[in-house]
């Protein structure tokens, strides 16, 4: 913790007004998956207000990562605060009609609601007003600080040759492009929405794909072909899949927490003629990995799942994929990041911060692989609701509050 004259200095610099109004801008600048790049531009602008160096890495087109460098003297740690620019929905769905699910930030009873406020552009804006008062106080630093404004975090994926362009491209795209040219710290923090929660390990996860085959016939000649319809098939399938899911559960724990398995997708047929029955029957699944369980090993798990399907239902043409392989990450209790957080949380709050296991993934799974070493410590506020998403402002400072002097204690 830094000693009582910086912290006094550093904490003096922070600005509600500021932060407010960075967090509102940011909100009410629609940025889905696959549509950056105008979040990218606003936060190269920041950066240059601020006298960061920019680097620009064009992700592909019109999806840039873009990063602040505040460069230190030389001999001390190099701390990065990494975000991802695209939301969780695009604001234009119909049937998500809290005011937190649109992209037009509302100040409403202490709380800032709208579509990527904790999910995560406030964490940006946090970043940032941190660093600034860091800035203002004049604290010299030793360590380099980087801000990372990365593109496609969100949980999708490109699937066949329906669901394919920017738009499904997220799963860590940005940040695996950030380390891969260049980018390269000694630690990082994820202000992923945690509830000023110390997250110090996720769950990874697989996605997967189990089909059933069936005969295309027109529904006249199905009288005593029940049987042989994929959705049908799929039925027996997918019961039998229900019955393996405690079984998943149990071996997957973790922390304070179980594995899940969620079937998120069911498709087969089309809808526009429902006079054939389907040739084939998908279930999609996704399953959620421990950072203690190989990959491999869990995908092991759902092959022998399967093959006891194809077993036990030889006619049903039953085959599989995976088709996102996304591993858990964790840190240490003791690391010197999380023992900064610890100190600093308790400083601005007056309790110690409590830890927590999530089954939701973050950039770690990335991050970590490359020996960046990562917590996930950010603004949000309660239970997720029909609201959408929204952010106590007090929540908001007092996290900009806790990153400013951890700024300062691990790289002055």
């Amino acid at each position: 913790m830094p000693n009582a004259d910086v912290s006094k200095a550093v904490l003096a610099q922070v600005n509600r007004e500021e932060l407010v109004a960075m967090c509102c801008d940011v909100v009410n600048i629609p940025s889905p998956t696959g549509e950056e790049q105008a979040m990218a531009r606003y936060m190269q602008s920041a950066f240059e207000k601020m006298n960061l160096r920019v680097t620009w890495q064009e992700v592909e087109d019109g999806r840039p990562n873009v990063i602040g460098t505040l460069a230190g003297s030389g001999g001390g740690a190099n701390l990065m605060f990494n975000a991802h620019m695209d939301t969780s929905n695009s604001g234009r769905e119909t049937f998500l009609t809290g005011i937190g699910y649109k992209p037009h930030a509302i100040i409403k009873d202490g709380m800032i609601f709208g579509l990527g406020i904790y999910n995560m552009k406030g964490a940006l804006a946090c970043y940032c007003q941190a660093l600034q008062a860091v800035q203002r106080a004049g604290v010299k630093l030793k360590g380099d600080v980087l801000i990372a404004a990365v593109v496609g975090e969100i949980e999708k994926t490109q699937w066949g040759e329906e669901f394919t362009g920017k738009e499904y491209r997220g799963y860590g795209a940005g940040s695996h492009y950030l380390v891969c040219h260049g980018i390269v710290p000694d630690m990082c923090i994820l202000g992923e929405p945690t509830d000023m929660k110390l997250v110090l390990g996720h769950y990874g996860t697989l996605w997967v794909r189990i089909a059933t085959r069936g005969h295309y016939v027109h529904t006249g000649f199905t009288s005593g072909k029940l049987a042989e319809n994929s959705i049908r098939r799929m039925h027996d399938v997918e019961a039998a899949v229900w019955e393996w899911i405690p079984q998943w559960e149990k071996k997957t724990a973790y922390g304070n927490k179980h594995g899940v398995v969620n079937p998120g997708c069911i498709r087969a047929g089309h809808p526009w003629r429902a006079s054939r029955t389907p040739d084939s029957a998908e279930l999609f699944l996704d399953a959620r990995v421990p950072p203690t369980m190989p990959l491999a090993a869990a995908r092991r798990e759902v092959e022998q799942l399967v093959a006891g399907l194809q077993k036990r239902f030889p006619d049903y043409g039953i085959e599989w994929e995976t088709m996102v392989s996304a591993p858990g990450a964790e840190i240490r209790p003791d690391h010197a990041m999380v023992r900064a957080l610890d100190a600093n949380h308790q400083q601005v709050t007056g309790a110690r911060a409590e830890r927590d296991t999530v089954l939701w993934g973050s950039d770690a799974s990335v991050l970590a692989r490359y020996g960046i070493e990562t917590v996930n410590y950010g603004p949000s506020s309660g239970p997720r609701d029909a609201q959408g998403e929204k952010v106590a402002i007090d929540t908001l400072l007092n996290i900009t509050k806790v990153y400013a002097l951890t700024i300062a204690d691990l790289c002055g």
